[in-house]
């Protein structure tokens, strides 16, 4: 008597039975890693957030995700973000890069936080002690300024230089200032290219770099591209740069591109087109 001749459904049912169980045991065997992973970033998180109450009792916590970037935690603190290690002990305050994918991590997350805020300045290092974001203390910024308390120096002067003129404030490594600098390229307009150090110490040498060179509005695109040059020792223009940084401040730019128009001092922050530029030069709507 053959068993396959005479209980086909069997044998079928026993080798159904054993793939069932089969899967079951790997898709138990997954889920139990699932289970034991989801505690440990929990863990970790947990720590971190108990050691930031006590090392940074003035930083308000509003998010903490110690998953996408590990070993670092991001820490999300009203407009702006750290990075923390997940043994709580060294904190980063600047840009994180991804170099696979060649992109500015941190300031996406920023704009993804606050789409008004064109560029990373709130990711640096607080001024006062004990806390790690910026002062919120400082001055709303203003939709209109005197620039006539603006110094001659410390300013890149390019495009048409009889046409209606725009003042911008930029950083050189600001990605939006460098798309607006592409945008202004052919408008026939008179730009005053004045650099402010949103990015710290590494734009502040930038934009002396720029300043000091012979050519600097061929090196203000350079700079833009990611190419520095040497600053000579015999060029100091850190009292310009100092008049430009004081004159933000002073009006609340804490972020860039700003810019404003020469005639009146209107002012428009971020990112605009070469239509929108154009209209604005002429005194048409700053929106």
């Amino acid at each position: 008597m053959n068993f396959r001749d005479f209980r086909p459904g069997l044998m079928t049912r026993a080798i159904h039975f054993s793939i069932a169980a089969a899967s079951a045991a790997a898709v138990l065997t997954s889920g139990v890693a699932m289970v034991t992973a989801i505690p440990a970033h929990a863990a970790i998180a947990r720590d971190v957030s108990q050691a930031l109450k006590l090392r940074l009792p003035k930083t308000p916590i509003d998010a903490l995700d110690c998953k996408s970037f590990a070993p670092w935690c991001e820490v999300v603190s009203g407009d702006t973000l750290f990075y923390i290690d997940d043994a709580a002990r060294y904190l980063f305050v600047g840009r994180l890069y991804d170099l696979e994918e060649r992109r500015d991590v941190t300031a996406t997350r920023l704009i993804e936080l606050n789409p008004d805020l064109l560029a990373a300045g709130a990711a640096r290092a607080a001024a006062h002690a004990g806390s790690a974001v910026p002062d919120r203390s400082a001055k709303v910024a203003k939709s209109k300024v005197d620039t006539s308390t603006l110094p001659k120096q410390g300013a890149i002067h390019w495009g048409n230089p009889k046409g209606e003129k725009l003042i911008v404030f930029s950083d050189f490594q600001c990605g939006y200032c460098r798309q607006l600098t592409n945008a202004l390229q052919g408008t026939g307009l008179a730009i005053e290219e004045r650099p402010i150090s949103i990015f710290g110490a590494s734009s502040r040498r930038m934009a002396e770099s720029v300043l000091c060179a012979k050519d600097p509005v061929k090196a203000m695109h350079e700079a833009y591209a990611g190419q520095t040059r040497p600053t000579p020792s015999s060029c100091d223009v850190s009292a310009a740069l100092d008049a430009n940084e004081a004159f933000a401040k002073a009006n609340g730019f804490s972020g860039t591109p700003v810019i404003v128009r020469a005639k009146d001092g209107a002012v428009i922050h971020g990112y605009r087109d070469a239509e929108t530029l154009i209209r604005f030069a002429k005194g048409g709507a700053d929106q």
